[in-house]
């Protein structure tokens, strides 16, 4: 997985609340194998018309935020089912960081097993943020994740919550898997001394 610690990027605003799973990745793109083609997934049926054209008039279409890594939204953001794939679908397309004022726990739990960091702030300040990008296309955020941090268009700076864990594995890469295999040394030890008080085992 890779590695997240800062990242200054063009913002994308999606004004609208209860962006769903269901939006962000249809179901019928569910069994589709991880990879760029998951790029085109996201919010398909919003950003394509029937005939596999763009619709111009959908902002992740226009420049500069075709281009944005950095993500801010409404509210209930990532709500519904559980699909891994709506995560697939926006690191595919290149978003790194999720911002909106509340977030689906499910999604959350997933954009974190896939190096994507969600980011809940205050109604007041992600609309704050929201206006700047909508008024300055091509605006740019850094998000800084070990002091935790986000630096606006204007140079605000906003605080966000994260838990320790969660924290360092995106700061270091690690999937479950890997977190696992850091304790590789204590599973070891532990199965050499166990064969020896249990050998008929």
């Amino acid at each position: 997985m890779e590695p997240f610690t800062t990242l200054r990027a063009i913002a994308a605003p999606l004004d609208e609340i209860n962006v769903d799973t269901n939006q962000l990745c249809p179901s019928r793109f569910n069994k589709l194998p991880y990879g760029e083609a998951y790029a085109r997934v996201l919010l398909h049926d919003r950003r394509f018309n029937a005939d596999g054209s763009e619709k111009p008039d959908f902002i992740l279409n226009q420049e500069p935020f075709r281009r944005a890594r950095i993500l801010i939204a409404g509210r209930n953001f990532g709500i519904g089912s559980s699909r891994e794939s709506a995560v697939f679908a926006l690191r595919a397309f290149g978003i790194r960081a999720v911002i909106a004022p509340s977030i689906g726990d499910i999604l959350t739990n997933n954009c974190f097993r896939n190096g994507l960091l969600p980011i809940v702030l205050p109604p007041e300040q992600t609309e704050r943020l929201m206006r700047q990008v909508l008024q300055q296309p091509g605006a740019v955020l850094t998000v800084d994740l070990p002091a935790a941090s986000i630096i606006g268009p204007d140079g605000a700076l906003y605080r966000f919550e994260i838990k320790a864990l969660r924290k360092r594995r995106l700061e270091k890469g690690l999937d479950e898997i890997a977190v696992s295999l850091e304790y590789r040394q204590a599973f070891d030890a532990f199965e050499e001394a166990y064969k020896r008080e249990v050998p008929w085992v």
